[in-house]
């Protein structure tokens, strides 16, 4: 028998996601608890507010970074409810405007992929902090391919209309959660998170070239299928 939030939540579920394709893991469990969660957000909270609150979530996960570095390791642990308040917050912002009837997709389309990049951006410089020598490139380069795989999801919206945040079973949130299990290792085991950062950024490159190669899959049946389209239009 499923849980009472969970039938309720199957309600809204149908308004807060129809401008996203998802595909990872914890898709079922995790769509589910933000529609049962949009409906208890406070009156006087706004869609603005909560992207500031996924912000403040990544701003909490560089300072446990650099504090790590500079003080003791444990303070790696602050990136944990650092990213659950991101995913809070980055989960909820936009489903809440659509809940509400509020939608403004492109301004929260630009805002999200803004605030995203620079969250990016953050959680390199924090692992910049914290690493040294050669192992630097590890954070430059999860960066670098996560700035690919949002350049790819940028792409195939353009060319198939479907804005997908995925790849694969592996979304947002799973990156989150495979972090923070990164992070804890690193507090009982040494340099972990090191060994950890190239095995990601490996990853990264990986799935980025096998979605790479479908991106331009679909776009090459695209063109057939306008040129198709055209010589129809030609002959007609």
């Amino acid at each position: 028998m499923k849980p009472k939030f969970y039938e309720e939540a199957g309600e809204i579920l149908k308004i807060i996601s129809k401008d996203r394709t998802r595909t990872n893991l914890l898709k079922n469990l995790e769509q589910k608890t933000l529609a049962y969660l949009v409906q208890r957000i406070p009156a006087w909270m706004n869609s603005n507010m909560l992207t500031l609150m996924g912000f403040t979530g990544s701003l909490i996960v560089v300072v446990g970074f650099i504090l790590a570095a500079y003080f003791n390791k444990n303070w790696l642990l602050l990136a944990m409810p650092g990213f659950a308040i991101n995913w809070f917050g980055d989960s909820l912002d936009g489903r809440l405007a659509y809940f509400r009837k509020l939608p403004r997709k492109w301004y929260g389309f630009a805002l999200d992929l803004t605030v995203d990049w620079l969250t990016t951006i953050l959680i390199g410089f924090g692992y910049l902090v914290y690493s040294t020598g050669y192992w630097d490139l590890a954070g430059f380069g999860f960066v670098v391919f996560y700035g690919w795989a949002m350049i790819t999801a940028l792409l195939r919206y353009k060319i198939t209309g479907k804005y997908v945040i995925d790849s694969g079973v592996f979304g947002p949130t799973e990156v989150r959660i495979i972090i923070s299990f990164i992070l804890l290792a690193e507090v009982l085991f040494t340099d972990a998170i090191l060994y950890a950062g190239v095995f990601a950024c490996v990853v990264l490159f990986i799935v980025n070239i096998i979605e790479t190669r479908k991106l331009l899959h679909q776009a090459d049946e695209l063109d057939k299928s306008e040129k198709e389209n055209k010589l129809k239009e030609q002959n007609g």
